[in-house]
């Protein structure tokens, strides 16, 4: 039998399709078993659904359909070339925050006019580099990069396309401080109070133009006032820009930060999302772009990971695993909490950590959970990892990264491969070239 396919969103209604379900007991993605990527590929491996990611941009896309816009996939989330290849498939343009994104992107098929170059520390490598490849704008964050962006364009005959960050300093309600970019005060964004004299300056400069207004005020938004409030104060700078003569404004950036569910959050609704922006961003003629990471791929993905051991310490229960903070480090550095359950039929009951194989007491994918009975050897999948799982992990301890593979149907095919110990070492010269002063 099979259950489990959808989620529910704000209203009651189905909303989203989820490419995880049991299949005779035993989980699967989509038309796959769990197990049987495990047995082939080994473990630690992350999973992705296809299907799901299909459906997320689709989903996103046709609710914004009612203002003309573009979605651009932000990298950061998950910067999977087989990931990227399907979303440009799908029409999406890409957000990239650093020169690796961006060749990532280039490598994937996405043109220079498909790329939104953001970030508040690119380097002159990257400015440069993104104005080699064309890009359809670069947000920048202060007006120290306007003026280093007008020398490099100076230099290359070239007008640099300008977005402008604005950080509209808004209260957002985000499960972690270290995900909110929109507040007064926070390293991300042009103060709101500077915008006007910044969009002034790029005007002004013989090789900038201004072509776009931008925010992001942070990640994991479920509450959606604090978002249109931002859309609204952007629209407010726009008429005051406008005033002062500047007309070359043609996009309006509102960033990413849509809420995923990780355990029993309701998904935003879109419809009423949407419903709210249509009379902001309408009558500003500008073409709406959107930047969601985490919306499109955070419950696309599934960590597959093999118990150990099972071992008693202190009164408590220790699951440990051959995954940790190096597959992912959510849980340890966001507090964040992932559903963690058995691939076989789940059976009992038992309260545990979960812990990986890393020399750090922080080391863990879960504490004190309630879950069904476990022992070692068994496989265990950590639901929604497919954002800031693979992308932010680590050779801590000198491990090799584990295998990405992508299902599609009743298909599936590895698209990173497993690191071995020689890839640890490449980089790193047996007989360095000795230099003086």
């Amino acid at each position: 039998m099979r259950s489990g396919g959808n989620e529910r969103g704000d209203v009651g209604e189905v909303v989203l399709t989820t490419g995880y379900a049991r299949v005779d007991g035993t989980l699967s993605c989509e038309g796959v078993p769990l197990d049987r990527i495990a047995g082939q590929v080994g473990t630690p491996t992350y999973v992705y659904s296809a299907a799901m990611v299909r459906d997320r941009y689709a989903r996103l896309d046709d609710a914004l359909a009612p203002l003309p816009h573009r979605v651009h996939y932000t990298l950061k989330a998950n910067s999977n070339a087989a990931i990227l290849r399907l979303l440009h498939e799908l029409g999406a343009g890409v957000d990239v925050v650093s020169g690796g994104e961006l060749f990532r992107a280039a490598r994937a098929g996405f043109r220079g006019a498909d790329i939104v170059f953001g970030g508040v520390g690119k380097s002159e490598v990257e400015l440069a580099a993104a104005l080699d490849a064309g890009v359809l704008l670069v947000n920048v964050e202060s007006e120290a990069e306007v003026r280093t962006l007008d020398r490099l364009a100076r230099a290359r005959g070239v007008v640099a396309p300008i977005g402008v960050r604005v950080n509209p300093e808004v209260t957002v309600d985000s499960s972690h401080r270290y995900i909110k970019t929109g507040e007064k005060g926070a390293k991300f964004g042009i103060p709101f109070d500077e915008v006007l004299a910044v969009a002034q300056l790029v005007s002004d400069l013989e090789h900038t133009t201004l072509i776009g207004l931008d925010m992001h005020i942070g990640s994991q938004l479920f509450r959606l006032d604090p978002y249109l409030d931002g859309v609204e104060r952007l629209v407010g700078l726009l008429r005051q820009i406008r005033g002062a003569g500047i007309e070359t404004v043609r996009y309006l950036d509102i960033g990413g930060g849509l809420g995923v569910s990780y355990d029993d959050e309701e998904s935003p609704d879109l419809r009423r999302f949407v419903h709210g922006l249509v009379p902001l961003v309408q009558p500003t003629g500008l073409t709406l772009l959107m930047e969601p990471g985490r919306f499109i791929v955070g419950n696309s993905g599934m960590l597959l990971t093999r118990v150990l051991y099972r071992k008693h310490s202190g009164g408590r229960d220790f699951l440990v695993t051959d995954a940790g903070m190096t597959e992912l480090i959510r849980p340890s550095h966001y507090d964040a909490y992932h559903r963690i359950e058995p691939v076989a039929s789940p059976t009992g009951s038992m309260k545990a950590d979960v812990v990986g194989p890393v020399c750090e007491s922080g080391d863990f994918l879960a504490l004190d959970r309630e879950m069904p009975e476990v022992n070692a050897g068994d496989l265990l999948a950590v639901h929604d990892v497919g954002a800031y799982g693979y992308v932010m992990a680590s050779n801590y301890n000198t491990r090799p990264r584990g295998a990405e593979v992508l299902v599609d149907g009743d298909r599936f095919a590895v698209v990173t491969a497993r690191e071995s110990y020689d890839d640890l070492v490449r980089l790193e010269l047996d007989h360095p070239e000795w230099r003086t002063s």
